[in-house]
C-alpha cells in the first residue's frame, strides 16, 4: 500500500485472497462457509441439524427425478449451484447443468436461447436474484411464451440473510408479464407436483419456495403434474373466507380452527396460482361469505392480494376485503418466525386480522368487548411506518 501510494496516476492494486485463511475447516469448505448457520468451533459442523429436509432439497430432487426421464431438461444457475441445492443433479447430469457465475441476466437469455432448440431450460436460483433479469425475463423469454421453468429458491422471508435477500416481490413482478404461469405450494408434496406442472407447461413458468425445514407430509410416489389455474377448497365457511397462497395456507387452517371453535365459520382456500388465478373458485366462496382476507409471504402492493381484488372486481363481487402480506417497506433481517409474528404472517395473526375484518362487517359475530381489542391490535400491526421507525 505505501509503494502504491507514491505512484502517480490510475493505479489497480490486485489483491488475491484466500477463503478461509487462518481456519482449517473453512479452507477444506470454502463453499459452506461463505453463508453458514451457527457451528462447532473446534471442528466446523453444524450446532444442530434440521429435522425435516428442506424445501430447496424436496424442490430439487423432484427436478432430478424428473430430468432421469426427460432428456430435455437442463439446468441453468448463477453461481448459485450449492445454495440452490443443485450438486446432486450436477453430479447424476454432469452434461445437463450450466453453472454462468454471477450473471442472472446471461442465465435467463441462454435459457430462452435452449428453449428455441427444443429443451427444457430450469433456471434455479433465489428469488431476490432474478429481480436483475427482470428486462430478459420480459424479452427473451415471456414475449416469446417459451417454455422455461423458474424455481424461486428463498421466496418470502428468508431470515438472517437479511433485508437484500428477503423474496418479497416475485409474485407482484411476475404476475403481470404475459404468459407467466405463477405458482407457489402450500407444502414439499405440492412443491414436487409444481416443478412438475411447470416443466409440462407450454410457456413461461415459475414456482417459488421458502427458505427452511419442510412440514413432514406424506409424499406422493412421484410428481404429478397439477391443473394449471385451479386452487383447492380445503374448508367450507360461511362467515369469512381465508384466500391464502404457499407456506401460509397452513397457518390459514389453523386460524380458521380457532375462529370455529368460537363460533365462526371459516372457509380456507389454497390458491395454488397467483396466476392464472382460480377466479371461479375464489368467485364462489367469496360469494357466500360476509368478509375475505387473503394471505401471502410477499409485497401487498401488486401482489396475490392484488389479483384477488382484480378478479372480485371484473366478477362484480362486493365483500369487505382485507390483504395481509408484507408491508411498502424493505423488510428487516431477523428470524422467520419472529418476522413472520410481525408482520401477521402466523396463525395468530391471521386470526387477529379476520377477527378485526369481522368486527368492521359483521360486528354481531363479534362480542362488543372484543370489538375494540381487535380493532386496536390489528391497526397496530398494519400501522404505516414513516421516518426513522420505518424497516425497524
Amino acid at each position: 500500500l505505501e509503494n502504491v501510494f507514491k505512484l502517480k496516476g490510475p493505479t489497480l492494486l490486485h489483491v488475491i485472497t484466500k477463503k478461509g485463511l487462518g481456519y482449517e475447516p473453512a479452507m477444506k469448505n470454502p463453499i459452506w462457509f461463505h453463508a453458514c448457520p451457527a457451528f462447532v468451533r473446534e471442528t466446523g459442523e453444524p450446532a444442530k441439524k434440521a429435522a425435516r429436509p428442506s424445501y430447496t432439497a424436496h424442490a430439487m430432487h423432484a427436478l432430478t427425478t424428473l430430468a432421469r426421464k426427460d432428456r430435455r431438461i437442463v439446468a441453468i444457475t448463477a453461481a448459485m449451484c450449492e445454495g440452490t441445492g443443485l450438486t446432486a443433479f450436477e453430479k447424476e447430469f454432469p452434461d445437463r447443468i450450466y453453472d454462468v457465475g454471477i450473471a442472472e441476466q446471461h442465465a435467463v437469455t441462454f435459457a430462452g436461447g435452449l428453449a428455441t432448440q427444443g429443451l427444457r431450460p430450469v433456471v434455479v436460483m433465489y428469488s431476490t436474484f432474478l429481480q436483475r433479469a427482470y428486462d430478459q425475463v420480459i424479452h427473451d423469454v415471456a414475449t416469446q411464451n417459451l417454455p422455461v421453468t423458474f424455481c424461486l429458491d428463498r421466496g418470502g422471508l428468508v431470515a438472517e440473510d437479511g433485508t437484500t435477500h428477503h423474496g418479497a416481490f416475485d409474485y407482484a413482478y411476475l404476475r403481470h408479464m404475459p404468459n407467466m404461469a405463477v405458482m407457489a405450494p402450500k407444502d414439499e408434496n405440492e412443491l414436487q407436483h409444481m416443478v412438475k406442472t411447470c416443466l409440462d407447461h407450454d410457456g413461461p413458468a415459475s414456482v417459488r419456495y421458502s427458505r427452511g425445514s419442510c412440514l413432514g407430509v406424506t409424499m406422493d410416489p412421484e410428481p404429478t403434474a397439477l391443473p394449471i389455474g385451479k386452487g383447492e377448497l380445503l374448508r367450507e365457511g360461511t362467515d369469512v373466507a381465508l384466500v391464502a397462497i404457499g407456506v401460509t395456507v397452513w397457518q390459514a387452517v389453523e386460524a380458521a380452527k380457532r375462529l370455529e371453535a368460537e363460533g365462526i365459520s371459516a372457509a380456507v382456500v389454497n390458491a395454488r396460482f397467483v396466476k392464472p388465478l382460480d377466479a371461479e373458485l375464489i368467485g364462489s366462496v367469496a360469494k357466500r361469505v360476509r368478509c375475505l382476507l387473503t394471505v401471502e409471504e410477499g409485497s401487498r402492493m401488486g401482489g396475490f392480494g392484488s389479483a384477488v381484488l382484480e378478479s372480485l372486481s371484473d366478477q362484480g363481487i362486493q365483500v369487505p376485503t382485507k390483504v395481509v402480506g408484507l408491508p411498502d417497506w424493505y423488510i428487516e433481517q431477523g428470524p422467520q418466525d419472529l418476522l413472520r409474528e410481525k408482520y401477521g404472517l402466523t396463525a395468530d395473526g391471521i386470526y387477529e386480522s379476520a377477527k378485526a375484518l369481522l368486527a368492521q362487517s359483521s360486528p354481531e359475530l363479534v362480542p362488543a368487548q372484543e370489538r375494540v381489542g381487535c380493532s386496536t391490535d390489528f391497526s397496530r400491526r398494519h400501522r404505516v411506518v414513516e421516518g426513522d421507525e420505518q424497516g425497524s
